[in-house]
Formats: C-alpha cells, structure tokens, sequence
C-alpha cells in the first residue's frame, strides 16, 4: 500500500501493551505511566485480524513491540497465529531481554524469525540507573541463548551523553561474535527523553575508529528498518546508526504503527486519527476496515518535524505511543 507520497508501507509495528518490567529514565518515570484499562487494550484476536487486513494491503513484515511485549500474556500464541497469515513472511519482536529467555524456545517453534534487544550498558551498576532495576545477567543470557539457537539477534542502544557514554566502544564489540548487529539509536526529543542529550554522531564514529579501526559502509540489506550499517575488519556483525533526528528517513520511511488500544499511527510522531478497534468492535467488515487504512495512510506527513512545533503531535511517553 502507499501513502500520498507514492512511499510503500510494507512493515508494521504492533505494540502489544504499554507495560512494562522496567522504568528506563529516557523513556518513562520512575513511578511509571498511566496504563490503559485491559478493556480498551486490542485482544490478541483482534491484533490477528488487523494484522489479516493488513497483509491484504501488502503488509509483508511484522514487528511485535510494546511496552513490553513479553509481559502480554499469549504472545507465543499470537506469533504461531500471526505466521499463518497470508502474505506476512517475517515476524519479529523488540524486547528488554529479561524475560526471554524462558520464553525463547516456544518463541522459535511458534516461527520467530528475528529479535532486537535494547541494551544500553554492559556495566551492573549503569543497568541499574538507566532501568532503575537490576536484571543485567538475564539480559546477557538471553543474548547468548537466543544467537546459540540460530535466532538472529540485533542489540539497539540509545547513547545519551552523561548516562552511558562509556558504554558505546564495549557494546559495539558484541558484535564481534553471534549478535547480527549492534545499532546506535539516535536520542529521540518524545516524553522523558526530552530531558537528555543525545551522545553526537561524529562522537560516537571517533570513539568507534579509535577502539576497532575503519567503519566500512555496509551497503547490503540487514533487516527492515533505517539503519546505515557498517564493517569492522575483525567482526562478524555489523555495526548500525539509526539517527531519526539529524538524518531524517522519512524519505524512505515503509513502516506503519498500531498502537496497544488500536489507533493506527502513518507516523510515530504525529498523532493517530483512526481507532481500528473501535471500527472492529462495531462490526465493521475487513473490507471496510482496509478502505479506512488506505484513506488514513494517504494523509502520513512528508515528515516527522522533531524539534518543530507540530499542533497534532503526539505528545505521549514512548511506552504509550509503542515503540
């Protein structure tokens, strides 16, 4: 399907619940978020269907998120429903890693295919203060368990200047072995994290040659997002940079968002305009459903605007928005 700029949405990010096990201080506070009522959160049945509709209209990747994904209940059940859709050849989760582990086994039999895992220190005491809980030796067994089992395992961090700048030169080395890819998430200015300073780019390529040598542009495909990978002689995985602020993708942006209550989201940060589980819970067919989609996503804005004012952006923590 495409949007009103001729870009094709052929990636979807279902948040599956705006809970989650941690509290990480860029993305939520201490005391948490205001979560949403079990009620108006979309069923797993529900979350099938719309994932259905959206395959019709050339949705051919799957990305479960959250909140937290692994803390919804049936997940395992989801994804063995999710992978006998039509049309959808990849389904794939983003994930804390505490709870992983345990789960890992009936994830790869129900037909995952991929995971990314936010990891934003290998240090006990910074895990710590960025999560405000400990759990970093779960998180570094589930790494280990899932690349072992043949899951292909990317870490995501976010580098924020003052919180874990020391972290950037030992996460990046990850990469030297079974993990895919190590990426380096751009700071985005959304709910706590408008508190924070992004760690620079030119920061983090310096810091980067100076340890391991050359980055070498990688110019093969590695998954479905933005990313700009690269080599490092000695590595097995590749090294990523994922920069939504100061390297604006929109241009090329194939992703759409459906967020834990149903608002379908063209755009991450503009707020959403159509509630799919309302139009599901009043009984309205599949094919009313995708016409409402294709006329939602004709209106996706060329561009996100981060930094401008925006008078329908959504102004929500991260958790809420889905990630």
């Amino acid at each position: 399907m495409q949007d009103g700029c001729g870009r094709t949405a052929d990636y979807l990010r279902v948040s599956l619940t705006d809970r989650c096990n941690l509290r990480c201080v860029y993305c939520m506070p201490a005391t948490g978020i205001q979560t949403l009522p079990h009620e108006q959160i979309l069923t797993l049945e529900e979350v099938t269907r719309l994932a259905r509709c959206f395959a019709l209209l050339g949705v051919r990747k799957i990305k479960l998120t959250g909140g937290e994904p692994l803390v919804r209940l049936g997940v395992v059940r989801l994804v063995r429903a999710l992978r006998e859709i039509s049309g959808v050849e990849q389904i794939t989760l983003t994930t804390n890693g505490v709870l992983l582990a345990q789960h890992l086994d009936a994830l790869l039999e129900a037909g995952l295919d991929a995971v990314n895992i936010s990891l934003d220190t290998l240090d006990p005491a910074r895990f710590l203060r960025i999560t405000r809980f400990e759990g970093l030796e779960r998180v570094l067994d589930a790494v280990d368990r899932a690349a072992a089992a043949g899951l292909p395992v990317k870490i995501n961090c976010v580098p924020i200047s003052g919180l874990n700048d020391e972290d950037i030169v030992p996460l990046a080395g990850l990469a030297r072995g079974r993990v895919r890819a190590v990426r380096f998430i751009e700071l985005m200015p959304i709910g706590c994290g408008s508190a924070y300073t992004a760690v620079p780019f030119d920061t983090l390529r310096a810091e980067l040659e100076a340890a391991y040598g050359a980055l070498t542009p990688y110019d093969g495909v590695l998954g479905n997002g933005p990313a700009r990978y690269v080599s490092l002689d000695g590595f097995e995985g590749k090294i990523g940079f994922i920069r939504a602020v100061t390297d604006c993708f929109c241009a090329d942006c194939n992703r759409v968002r459906l967020s834990a209550d149903g608002d379908f989201k063209p755009c991450l940060y503009q707020r959403a305009k159509l509630n799919l589980r309302d139009l599901l819970r009043t009984g309205a067919d599949d094919e009313t459903i995708c016409a409402r989609i294709r006329e939602q996503l004709r209106n996706k804005p060329e561009g996100h605007r981060f930094g401008r004012v925006q008078a329908d952006a959504d102004t929500r923590y991260m958790a809420s928005i889905g990630g």
